[in-house]
């Protein structure tokens, strides 16, 4: 009653290696084909080709993470139908490759945000770190974003204009681009492209966004269930609401809406606990619990906050995340979709925004954040452990 094991591959360029992967202990891998621009078909020529190197090296292309949704699609704007009727190409042709879980997720602007890259831990080795006079630093006084001290208190305020005052120029470009870009497929990204991205979404409410959200998955959902295919919806990370924008898959009710928005068995969720954990009123394993039954792969790490609502990324058996009761969740799930029949029982898994440790601190920056080698093998050890430990207590080892 395993878990499917996988580690993320960011294609030919990634540093480590799908020999690495394969010494990792992986039978997946989980990638995208980062080449081809936002809103463009993936043929099946492209997705082949990447299989054929990810099957060359003894694995197998399990999850797909992400088949991008283009800014227009998520503002109803410019080429969004263009854009939806590529995007149904394109898992009709995952599909016929035999990949059928697909990853997405409706983030205005940015993806995930972290404002420290290399946040040093007492034990020397580097995490990812979100802290929120930094980002107010951004927000105010890099980005000037129109409006945004009122979204911060006079106390906060401050300390952002004393984090701003204490980088010289170089060190500010240097967080500058820390934050705005670190996406893969999405590289080059500068101030004014964020400000013009910004401008789109000037009178877009939640309610719009919510609504454009639900148009999207009316239209590819049947699609992706003609095609044996499941999109599941990355979580906000972090979160909550970011640069004044709305985010619209946070916590428990939106959760409950989206499943409520189509009702088929291709609109899913790609549980990432880590992301959910960004916020302290989540109790993560209750809700997985609450959308057990449309989870279609799972993320798991965890977080650990301060009292100043800052958090950086814990060992993966540490923070805020009950990790034994999640896994015992899953592992409950696995064994309801079994005896029940469900072809896609197994779950896949992959350890998440690991530690930077050990060698790896010796080695240049990796260009894919929380993506090094050893701090995700460690993760993936701890769960694989974790697993074992729990399936051999329910007597299934």
């Amino acid at each position: 009653m395993n878990m499917e094991q996988t580690f993320r591959w960011y294609g030919p360029k990634d540093p480590v290696s799908l020999e690495f992967v394969r010494q990792t202990g992986a039978t997946g891998v989980v990638s995208s084909l980062h080449h081809i621009p936002y809103g463009e078909v993936w043929t099946v020529e492209e997705i082949k080709k990447h299989q054929k190197l990810i099957e060359d090296a003894g694995l197998t292309w399990s999850v797909v993470e992400s088949l991008p949704v283009h800014e227009d699609i998520k503002t109803a704007s410019g080429r969004y139908l263009e854009y939806i009727e590529n995007y149904k190409i394109s898992l009709r042709n995952l599909g016929e490759c035999g990949i059928h879980v697909i990853t997405y997720n409706f983030m205005p602007v940015l993806d995930w945000i972290r404002t420290d890259l290399r946040y040093k831990l007492p034990d020397g080795s580097e995490a990812l770190y979100f802290n929120q006079a930094q980002f107010a630093a951004f927000e105010v006084f890099i980005l000037q974003r129109k409006g945004a001290e009122k979204d911060y208190t006079p106390e906060k305020l401050a300390e952002a204009k004393a984090f701003y005052d204490s980088m010289d120029e170089e060190a500010r470009q240097r967080f500058t681009s820390g934050l705005i870009d670190n996406f893969p497929g999405f590289k080059g990204v500068t101030l004014e492209d964020v400000r013009a991205m910004l401008k789109k979404y000037e009178h877009l409410t939640r309610e719009n966004l919510e609504a454009n959200l639900k148009y999207f998955l009316s239209e590819v959902c049947p699609v992706a269930e003609e095609a044996g295919c499941i999109m599941v919806i990355h979580p906000d990370d972090p979160p909550y609401s970011i640069l004044g924008l709305p985010r619209i898959f946070s916590d428990i009710n939106d959760v409950k809406k989206l499943l409520a928005m189509v009702d088929s068995p291709a609109n899913g969720i790609c549980f990432c606990s880590g992301s959910f954990s960004g916020r302290l009123d989540n109790n993560i394993v209750e809700m997985f619990k609450a959308c057990a039954d449309r989870v279609g792969f799972v993320h798991l790490r965890s977080t650990q906050h301060d009292n100043n609502g800052n958090f950086f990324e814990a060992n993966h058996l540490e923070g805020v995340v009950d990790m034994y009761e999640l896994v015992k969740a899953i592992i409950e799930e696995q064994i309801r979709r079994k005896k029940a029949g469900r072809k896609d029982w197994r779950l896949p898994f992959r350890p998440d925004h690991g530690h930077t440790m050990l060698d790896d601190l010796a080695k240049p920056p990796c260009p894919n954040p929380g993506y090094t080698a050893i701090g995700r093998l460690k993760g993936l050890a701890e769960i694989r452990g974790l697993e074992f430990g729990i399936l051999k207590s329910m007597g299934l080892k």
